[in-house]
Formats: C-alpha cells, sequence, structure tokens
C-alpha cells in the first residue's frame, strides 16, 4: 500500500498535499482500495466554502457511496473536472491525476494537526 510521507492524512481517509495555502485533498489509496471501483464522484462549487468535517461531495463506487470530509477549512480553488469522464483514475493514481480538490485554508496551522504517514499507517493497521 502506498503511503507518502511528504503529504498529511485524516481519521477518514483523504490526504492533503500543502503548496502554501492551498492545499490538494483527495483520498487515500487505502481508502480507493476498500471503496472498489470509483464510477463517480459529485463535486463542491469553485468559490463554496467549508469548515473543517464538512462534507463536500461523495464518491461512488460499484459497491456503497461515502461522503468526502473536508480536513481543512477554507474555499474551494479549484475541482479536478477531469474525474468527471474518468473516475477510475482515483483508483489508478489516487495520489497524482485522482486529486479531488485544491482549497485556499483560512488557517495553515491546521494542517500540522493532520496525522503524519507513520501515524496513518498505524491507524489502519
Amino acid at each position: 500500500m502506498n503511503i507518502p510521507v511528504d503529504l498529511k492524512y485524516t481519521n477518514d481517509h483523504e490526504w492533503v498535499r500543502a503548496d502554501g495555502d492551498t492545499m490538494t485533498i483527495g483520498i487515500s489509496d487505502f481508502a480507493q482500495g476498500e471503496l472498489g471501483d470509483i464510477i463517480f464522484i459529485e463535486f463542491p462549487e469553485v468559490g463554496d466554502t467549508f469548515s473543517a468535517g464538512d462534507a463536500f461531495g461523495t464518491v461512488e463506487a460499484v459497491k456503497t457511496v461515502a461522503d468526502l470530509l473536508m480536513p481543512l477549512a477554507g474555499d474551494i480553488v479549484a475541482v479536478n473536472s477531469d474525474l468527471e469522464n474518468g473516475p477510475e483514475k482515483v483508483n489508478s493514481d489516487p495520489y497524482g491525476a485522482g486529486w479531488l480538490v485544491k482549497v485556499k485554508v483560512r488557517d495553515i496551522g491546521d494542517f500540522d494537526a493532520l496525522l503524519d504517514a507513520d501515524a496513518y499507517k498505524e491507524m489502519i493497521a
């Protein structure tokens, strides 16, 4: 299982990559494996504002539908529209082409409170 050390993670299996105060968010390799073949993703709109813990969309797999939960408070600045016609990219490349949204965060310090790779590995073990 792939758990990149340069990312942070949530208890809900989202990953977060920091680029200044803009964070790229996706679902972990573990999560996509548990969901199975992903067939549809419901995205928020650019400009939508979320608090940490808010549902910002859903991911639909062959067996289930799961809420996507916002790890950090902020505003959506981009969505990965490539996934509208190719949601399977989340399965094949969850940390690359399968990213979901980019968020301009309100408090950059919230990023540090997320799980590091070692803590995430322990959680899913």
